[in-house]
């Protein structure tokens, strides 16, 4: 039985939407809003709410070493590609 989503709680769980994301950063953040979404509706305990902004936080450093990486694989502006034009 899935337990009763507390109010803040869920004000917690629309800081892991992914929609906004473009899709290399959706795939990282993804498994946190997945695991933010089963803890919300399983654990009732006030320390769950310390449990999502821990995780959000995990969540935002995962999504910034994803950034990062696409960052540095980009070839830089004005750079040819590969192949010709």
């Amino acid at each position: 039985m899935a337990a009763e989503i507390h109010p803040a709680v869920s004000r917690l769980l629309d800081s892991f939407r992914i929609d906004h994301l473009p899709a290399h950063l959706q795939a990282a953040s993804r498994p946190f809003r997945d695991l933010a979404q089963q803890l919300a509706s399983t654990l009732t305990e006030p320390e769950v709410t310390r449990a999502l902004e821990r995780l959000w936080d995990s969540k935002n450093w995962a999504v910034l070493a994803a950034a990062s990486s696409s960052l540095e694989e980009a070839p830089a502006p004005g750079t040819p590609r590969e192949g010709g034009a």
